[in-house]
């Protein structure tokens, strides 16, 4: 006799009483009120409730006491702050959406100061920014010190109350009500108050947002309120919808230590603190960080976290930050060093103790960009979300923002869908409750085999002792306890289950018997639904992951894969929209195959190969086969490549693919007429910025291939100093030595358009001159005068046919924008066989 399955539904009672909304919000953190607010914003006529299982004032927004990340530092840029969090997240964050957080976060951290949320500055003014762990720049802003949270919290909750926003408190979410067509169409939720809306009712909303927060509360020691019982990710379950990656648990490594025995919510001692210099010791005093990561305390959180675990085998571990003195203590981090006082440690004269425990879940209910889930009209925004922002190990204080950008996308969202609601049809599904008294021993067993340390051992015994728990010897009446220790029983079942099957160690899921990661063989996602029979679990490859040798390749070629995956995420999305290919769906059977042959249509230099292939490959193609190499010289007729894979995903792929080879191709192309037009002078071709947004580097590779040289990839490589720079600075002397002054260490180019120009900049130090629209006889004057102080570059009016002349002058580099900015493309055709 098997244990009972997961119910699929809570046994509750009739719903009491019944509201109607046009969209309800469950959960008052930064994500929901966000929600809430800015939908308001869009529909003021609308009616916005918001729900939440404690106050308004309550939630696990309030307990966050580091920051919220975001480029606001002009020497920062939103791709650091996107490789950074790409590195944190270990292969699995999907690029598309930390693109969106990253250049939509300052915006929405702006548009979070105009509800009013005050943030930590400097004396004059700036907003302070701090540093933590996997960051490497200042980006962090704080609010009273430690205290981010707590005042994110109070200026979104006066700002809903000066909204005239319904708000519900005391309210217990239990499932999703869904229409005649499967959407969402409301909630049916316990109220544990008085009053109208008292004991079980129905909302009955066109549109549903889960932001619930997280699901802490199924281990016994974490920094998660009591609140945090994973009701979210359950009735998401429950519901049919999608859950990703719930292996992923971080675990934050300084946590305050208050005995074996300790369990519940615990004190965190946040990463701003080791951001401000405090660092880790063994109980021998050795600080054991620096050589186990290049950011040494800094590391992300999981390398920091199993570091902690392996010393903690040897005695206690500290976090030692006596070097600050009372006054930095008392100003900077007031919340922990009175937390810290209260349980008998003064950081002013102690080190610190501090374990791991559970603190933030990166995997949830699979969203798309716009928060909607795989239910229609039900939405997940927050940390009961898997936005794929986090991939397998959230950056710090990339939570917050999150729940600001994805919420804001959500009511956006729901206001340009706006569809008519449907009644709530009643639900025939399976109901059950657990056992409250199950509480402990759920949360005592997951702590125990499915922690910071997991291996099959301790995790088949952990899913053997979740399978026991179904189990009851009594009925079970529907209350507040049974229903949560069924929420808390549902996800801790999904989550072992995806912990045993994946057999590697990434990001925060460390298994002891397979410690390494396995990119062969897990890249990718465990996706999990709840049927009838218990939980339903596929491999979903990472929709970010190219084959590992075009990865390797596209990097041996200074080309950023990520990168690369993202343009091609982008050009897809645009070119195929929602509906997909239409043509290729209603004329191509699904389970035709064809071979085909990538075929030049004109003599050329060829560039892309590998970025086309990953396209074709993305979309399917089994099989590819390269019959010649970037930077070759191809004839017409000449096949470049050959493919084979269902006809659908070849003609599907093959618009995005050839746009992007004949491109790359054309340039490499012209840059090698270029190249032949200089040859047997000392002088070189190089292309400037003038490239198209998004292709810089692809566009650069392409001229690398053609044999031209790359000049600046960014404004940021070197100081070049151009006529508006001269005017405003006053002259060129002090233009140059303003941007000496500042950047002591930057290249600096300046730009001349007269001969009697050159000497002054030449006196000055500069290493190259940029000769523009010089005729070829004052090109000829100015390397004389030069004598080899400086490079120069010839730039402005260049032709094929000047090209040799200008270029036997002496000067150093003929600069040709047209290279990027207008080559022809190459002809370039897929052709199917037969």
């Amino acid at each position: 006799m098997s244990a009972p399955a997961i119910p699929l539904r809570l046994t509750a009672p009739e719903p009491g009483w019944i509201r109607q909304t046009d969209v309800v919000v469950v959960g008052s953190g930064v994500a929901g009120l966000t929600v809430a607010l800015r939908y308001t914003e869009l529909d003021p006529g609308a009616k916005v409730l918001v729900v939440t299982k404690d106050v308004l004032s309550s939630g696990s927004t309030r307990w966050a006491q580091g920051g919220i990340a975001a480029v606001l530092d002009p020497e920062d840029t939103p791709e650091e702050h996107l490789n950074d969090t790409l590195i944190a997240g270990v292969g699995l964050c999907d690029t598309r959406a930390v693109r969106t957080l990253v250049t939509e976060g300052p915006g929405a951290l702006r548009r979070l100061m105009a509800r009013g949320a005050q943030f930590d500055r400097t004396p004059d003014g700036e907003l302070q920014l701090g540093r933590e762990g996997g960051h490497r720049r200042n980006r962090i802003v704080h609010a009273g010190g430690d205290a981010t949270g707590a005042e994110v919290q109070r200026a979104l909750a006066h700002s809903v109350k000066a909204k005239g926003i319904e708000v519900i408190e005391h309210a217990l979410v239990l499932d999703l009500l869904k229409d005649a067509e499967g959407r969402a169409a409301g909630v049916t939720l316990h109220v544990m108050g008085e009053g109208a809306s008292d004991g079980v009712g129905a909302v009955h909303a066109r549109a549903v947002v889960l932001a619930t927060g997280g699901m802490g509360q199924v281990y016994s020691a974490t920094t998660n309120p009591v609140v945090s019982t994973g009701d979210g990710v359950a009735l998401a379950l429950r519901a049919g919808a999608v859950v990703r990656d719930l292996e992923f648990v971080q675990f934050h490594p300084t946590v305050l230590w208050l005995g074996q025995d300790s369990t519940g919510q615990q004190p965190l001692i946040s990463e701003a603190v080791r951001g401000e210099g405090a660092f880790l010791i063994d109980h021998e005093g050795n600080r054991f960080m620096q050589g186990v990561h290049e950011l040494g305390d800094l590391a992300p959180r999981d390398v920091v976290a199993k570091e902690i675990m392996r010393r903690l085998e040897q005695g206690p571990v500290y976090l030692d930050g006596r070097h600050f003195g009372e006054d930095r203590w008392r100003t900077r981090f007031p919340t922990i060093y009175a937390i810290c006082r209260e349980h008998g440690i003064d950081p002013v004269t102690q080190p610190i103790p501090v374990a791991p425990a559970a603190h933030y879940a990166s995997g949830g209910v699979r969203t798309d960009l716009r928060g909607r889930t795989t239910v229609a009209g039900l939405y997940a925004c927050g940390e009961v979300a898997c936005t794929g922002v986090h991939g397998a190990n959230r950056l710090a204080s990339n939570s917050l923002l999150e729940g600001l950008v994805f919420a804001e996308r959500i009511a956006e969202d729901i206001h340009a869908v706006r569809r008519a609601p449907a009644d709530p049809v009643t639900g025939t599904e399976q109901e059950g409750l657990a056992d409250p008294r199950i509480r402990t021993r759920i949360q005592g067993h997951m702590s125990r085999g499915a922690g910071v340390l997991r291996s099959r051992e301790s995790l088949a015994g952990t899913a053997k002792a979740l399978l026991d728990a179904r189990w009851t010897p009594v009925q079970v009446a529907p209350c507040t306890e049974s229903w949560e220790a069924t929420n808390l029983l549902t996800v801790a079942t999904v989550l072992v289950g995806t912990a045993r099957a994946r057999l590697e160690t990434r990001g925060s899921h460390w298994r002891q018997d397979f410690p390494d990661r396995n990119d062969d063989e897990w890249l990718g996602h465990l996706d999990v639904t709840l049927t009838e029979e218990g939980p339903r679990m596929t491999f979903t490859p990472h929709g970010d992951a190219m084959p590992p040798r075009l990865a390797q390749e596209l990097a041996g070629a200074g080309l950023d894969p990520a990168m690369v995956e993202d343009l091609i995420d982008r050009a897809l999305a645009e070119d195929l929209q929602e509906a997909g290919d239409v043509t290729s769906l209603a004329t191509i059977p699904e389970d035709q195959h064809a071979q085909g042959d990538v075929v030049a249509r004109a003599d050329g230099v060829v560039a892309g190969l590998a970025v086309a292939e990953a396209v074709l490959v993305r979309l399917g193609a089994s099989r590819t086969e390269r019959r010649v190499k970037d930077g070759e010289r191809v004839s017409r007729g000449d096949v470049l490549l050959s493919v084979e894979g269902p006809t659908r995903a070849l003609l599907t792929a093959e618009r995005t693919a050839l746009n992007l080879l004949t491109h790359l191709s054309g340039i490499a192309t012209l840059t090698s007429r270029w190249v032949e037009a200089v040859s047997g002078t000392r002088a070189r071709i190089r292309d400037s910025r003038k490239t198209l947004p998004g292709l810089r580097q692809l566009e650069k590779y392409a001229v690398r291939c053609g044999g031209g040289v790359n000049h600046r990839m960014s404004l940021s490589d070197a100081a070049l100093i151009k006529d508006n720079h001269v005017v405003a600075a006053g002259g060129v002397a002090e233009a140059f030595r303003a941007v000496r002054n500042r950047y002591p260490a930057l290249p600096i180019e300046v730009e001349v358009d007269r001969i009697d120009q050159l000497e002054a900049v030449l006196a000055e130090g500069a290493e190259e001159v940029l000769l523009d629209n010089f005729a070829v006889e004052d090109l000829r004057l100015a390397v004389q005068i030069t004598k080899n102080r400086a490079r120069l570059e010839a730039s402005g009016g260049l032709t094929l046919e000047l090209a040799h002349d200008v270029a036997e002058t002496g000067v150093d580099y003929l600069a040709v924008g047209a290279l990027t900015h207008s080559a022809p493309a190459l002809d370039i055709a897929l052709d199917l066989r037969g």
